[in-house]
């Protein structure tokens, strides 16, 4: 595809959780997952995929790691549905012919010439094998977005291939020490003929982050475009948005910073919350966002540095950050620009 993603970024994505468990232990009692050396919060890399995931598949797409009543779909049963939707739809079988051309299969058909080169039964069965389980890749990643988004790890026939996500997302943690709260709350849980009840455990206040690179090298064997990128930064945000469950209502996205790199640049600056400092009262606890003053000033230091291999930062920012001050990350030399990752995803698949 002509729009494959050619050129590296890294990102950083910041949300509050108020009131809210954004990443429950399942070894600590679904308690918050912390530092507690620290009293930092934790968010693993997986629950922001995962709700990520879920969004898309809320919105009509097909994603290899599904689950179905609360049970992972087994490999063999999604490629056998992702085949069985193609063989039946029309516009698929021509996006099938246009892999074929892809694949350069000269040789497969010089073979039913029975041609003296392809003598040999067995190098033709070979051969076929081969190319139709490269074949079956390519539909497998044109199916579904999130192989071409995060990757994955397949085994199953003859098929045995390990794909890396462009987008890599790292643990999140938030920029300051959170309180969990300490009231002996419980909720009921309904089940059949009988309730019984559960802690509900929270923290007051949190202001995370996660930092995320995204890999032009990577793209290319995942088949990543453009418009994938576009959506996912969607599904970020709105994922958020929409996760409203019983333990992660009070969750609110603040900003995503994305740093697009010139074509010709390989590299990356780094984990980006490095040069991101906050500043709060020690003595008085931190309870809205409001309690934390967010400084900038590094990572715009960073970036001026840079700005002879950065072709542009692209910004999100909630409407709640409008005129905030702290949050203003232009830099001279550099293009910024809004995006406005609010608009609706549409699955065309």
């Amino acid at each position: 595809m002509s729009n494959i993603v050619n050129k590296n970024r890294e990102f950083l994505f910041l949300f509050e959780a108020n009131l809210s468990n954004p990443n429950g232990d399942p070894d600590q009692e679904n308690k918050p997952r912390m530092d507690y050396e620290t009293d930092t919060l934790l968010v693993s890399n997986l629950r922001r995929n995962r709700d990520v995931r879920d969004f898309l598949k809320s919105k009509g797409f097909k994603i290899f790691v599904d689950t179905l009543n609360d049970k992972k779909v087994p490999m063999d049963k999604m490629f056998e549905a992702v085949l069985d939707d193609y063989l039946n739809d029309e516009e698929k079988m021509e996006k099938m012919k246009k892999l074929f051309e892809k694949l350069d299969i000269e040789w497969f058909f010089k073979g039913n010439d029975y041609s003296k080169e392809y003598e040999d039964t067995k190098k033709k069965d070979q051969k076929a094998t081969t190319f139709f389980n490269k074949l079956l890749l390519e539909i497998i990643k044109d199916s579904l977005i999130d192989i071409r988004l995060f990757g994955s790890a397949m085994a199953i026939k003859n098929i045995t291939k390990t794909f890396t996500g462009p987008i890599q997302v790292s643990w999140g943690y938030s920029l300051h020490p959170v309180e969990l709260v300490k009231s002996n709350s419980i909720t009921s849980i309904m089940n059949d003929d009988a309730s019984t009840f559960g802690k509900v455990n929270q923290v007051y206040y949190a202001l995370i982050s996660h930092y995320g690179t995204i890999n032009k090298f990577a793209a290319e064997k995942t088949g990543m475009t453009e418009d994938d990128l576009d959506i996912y930064r969607k599904a970020l945000i709105q994922s958020i948005m929409n996760n409203q469950t019983a333990s992660k209502k009070g969750q609110n996205p603040l900003l995503y910073l994305e740093i697009l790199y010139k074509e010709d640049f390989d590299g990356y600056i780094g984990d980006l919350r490095r040069f991101i400092e906050t500043e709060y009262n020690e003595e008085k606890p931190i309870r809205k966002r409001e309690d934390i003053n967010v400084d900038f000033s590094k990572l715009k230091e960073i970036l001026k540095d840079m700005k002879d291999h950065v072709e542009k930062v692209i910004i999100w920012k909630n409407i709640q950050l409008k005129g905030n001050d702290q949050y203003e990350i232009e830099v001279e030399g550099i293009e910024s620009c809004e995006e406005d990752l609010l608009n609706n995803i549409k699955c065309e698949e």
